[in-house]
């Protein structure tokens, strides 16, 4: 009985992609150290506020939701591209994945309304987005990659919504989470072509193929370095941050001119889960 109740407890936090979620808070935390210490509130920093926790609460709750939805409507081409990562029809129904979101979304706009109507709305709006991207555009090419990488830039944008205010760190942090989730979508799609495919996806890679998809990623990769560049011939004292940024992203451009395997694809796809958490973590350091 023990076994089956760590059994299943795994199995949700696997389904609500725990680590991701743990990358959620950590993000907005470092977006509020850095507004409290252009404050000079230092007594501030170490000790999140209640209204912080309220919010990444409210987040975490939504993004949970999203991933739930979003292997409810793909359990059938993750029994081709991930089979071993399936719960939904294995360890909860279909019916209890489709309750288990509803709470999940109706709690989180429940969360933001006692911040605020501002962050309720967001709420609402990424919860639908991402139920949207789910059921109809993740299936589409690029639209279903940008929309995902909106609803990303948004895990930074509540910050400012609550606070009401979008300086500089927000705006850069903003960007980043966009650029890294498009990156990582697109790698996806590559990695996910054969079970895509047989059930009727067009992204990107089955419209032009995998040899376009890469001119079009490394374009995109190149234009978020020019982007990091010129950041770092503004902001001259800030060099070294965005250079550690750069660099990775420098790796992943000659990883995708090799890659054409869908192990290739599936590396690069875990190595820009790490730069994400890198990225977060280089705000901190530098």
């Amino acid at each position: 009985m023990r076994k089956n109740k760590h059994h299943w407890v795994v199995s949700i936090a696997k389904l609500i992609r725990w680590p991701n979620l743990a990358i959620i808070f950590l993000t907005q935390y470092v977006v509020y150290f850095f507004w409290v210490k252009n404050k000079l509130i230092d007594y501030a920093i170490l000790l999140p506020p209640v209204w912080l926790l309220t919010l990444s609460l409210g987040t975490i709750l939504v993004a949970a939701a999203g991933y739930v939805i979003n292997d409810y409507y793909d359990i059938k081409i993750d029994l081709v591209n991930k089979p071993d990562r399936i719960v939904i029809g294995r360890v909860i129904s279909r019916r209890q994945a489709i309750i288990f979101h509803t709470i999940l979304n109706f709690s989180a706009i429940a969360i933001g309304f006692t911040l605020s109507w501002r962050v309720a709305l967001l709420y609402a709006i990424c919860a639908f987005l991402l139920w949207l991207y789910s059921n109809m555009l993740k299936r589409l090419p690029l639209i279903g990659n940008v929309v995902i990488s909106l609803l990303s830039a948004a895990v930074v944008c509540a910050v400012g919504v609550y606070l009401r205010e979008f300086n500089r760190v927000i705006l850069m942090y903003s960007m980043f989470a966009f650029f890294i989730s498009l990156i990582r979508e697109i790698i996806k799609d590559m990695e996910d072509t054969k079970g895509d495919a047989a059930y009727g996806c067009k992204t990107l890679p089955i419209i032009w193929g995998i040899r376009k998809t890469k001119v079009l990623l490394i374009g995109i990769l190149g234009l978020f370095i020019g982007i990091l560049v010129y950041q770092i011939s503004l902001h001259i004292k800030e060099a070294m941050m965005y250079g550690v940024i750069a660099l990775p992203l420098l790796y992943i451009v000659f990883k995708v001119s090799k890659a054409d395997k869908q192990k290739d694809f599936s590396d690069l796809s875990a190595f820009c889960k790490w730069l994400m958490l890198f990225g977060v973590l280089s705000f901190c350091l530098f």
